[in-house]
């Protein structure tokens, strides 16, 4: 139900076509936030399923506006830092600032087929941790620049707060690197969130179990998991649930960068059906 909670407000949200981006983008828009969307919108070779197309970003724009808020949308690639910095740049010229830097886009580098190959590691860190850097960077000055203050929130996983690799046999150089920049993000957020603290910057992570996402609802997961049945030990939740909606991470960005949230920073939030507890 729509409140107007965000109204005047701007969120930068990366990996912005799908998934969890584009319902963060949907539901800020309901809240009253104009958007900019940032998506790579190709394929990345390490990562054995479809990533999102253009026309997934096209998608995000039309559920944007038919909220009755704007957005700006462009394609790009977070590990190049200079491409976000344009971004943010024809972001801020078309709303005049930015409030809210979602942290989203991510990749899930693991296979059978190359999981030997460490391209796979280095992707993961690249995308995942390097490209998390890159975002904050070059949105920063743009949140600090109004001195109102704002909202940074990192999309980690419960792979950011536990160790998920069920045995030797699983050992692969994109779950490791995927289990190294979920922990990385972590110490990023807290670096900012105490530096940006006196500017009534808040910076937090959120560690989603598994998500009803394209990342996980493919036919490649589907046969990985088919090969490996003890992987899905990383899903096994303590509520019956094996998957959560995107819904539930949005609620959780919402709840952090809203009112909500004024005096919440620092913090590692886990929306994981109770997997942590374990």
């Amino acid at each position: 139900m729509m409140s107007g909670q965000l109204e005047g407000k701007i969120a930068f949200i990366t990996g912005a076509a799908r998934g969890q981006g584009r319902s963060h983008a949907v539901r800020f828009a309901e809240e009253g936030a104009d958007i900019i969307a940032f998506d790579l919108c190709d394929q990345i070779d390490s990562a054995p399923y479809p990533l999102a197309s253009p026309e997934d970003l096209d998608e995000t724009v039309n559920l944007v506006e038919k909220t009755g808020r704007r957005i700006v949308a462009e394609q790009g690639d977070v590990r190049d830092f200079e491409r976000l910095k344009s971004a943010v740049a024809n972001g801020v010229a078309e709303f005049g600032r930015i409030d809210f830097v979602l942290a989203n886009a991510g990749i899930l580098p693991m296979g059978d087929e190359k999981r030997n190959d460490v391209a796979q590691y280095v992707d993961a860190i690249d995308v995942l941790l390097n490209g998390v850097y890159y975002t904050i960077e070059a949105a920063l000055p743009a949140i600090v620049e109004h001195g109102e203050g704002g909202a940074v929130v990192i999309t980690s996983s419960t792979a950011g707060l536990n160790g998920l690799c069920p045995g030797y046999d699983n050992l692969a150089h994109g779950f490791a690197g995927y289990q190294a920049a979920k922990h990385g993000v972590v110490g990023l957020m807290r670096y900012y969130a105490k530096a940006l603290g006196p500017k009534s910057i808040r910076v937090n992570t959120v560690h989603p179990t598994g998500v009803s996402t394209p990342m996980l609802l493919n036919e490649y997961a589907e046969r990985y998991f088919g090969n490996h049945p003890e992987t899905l030990s990383a899903f096994e939740n303590v509520l019956p649930v094996q998957l959560i909606d995107v819904a539930d991470v949005s609620e959780a960005m919402l709840y952090l960068c809203g009112p909500s949230g004024r005096y919440v920073t620092g913090i590692t939030l886990p929306v994981d059906a109770g997997l942590s507890v374990k």
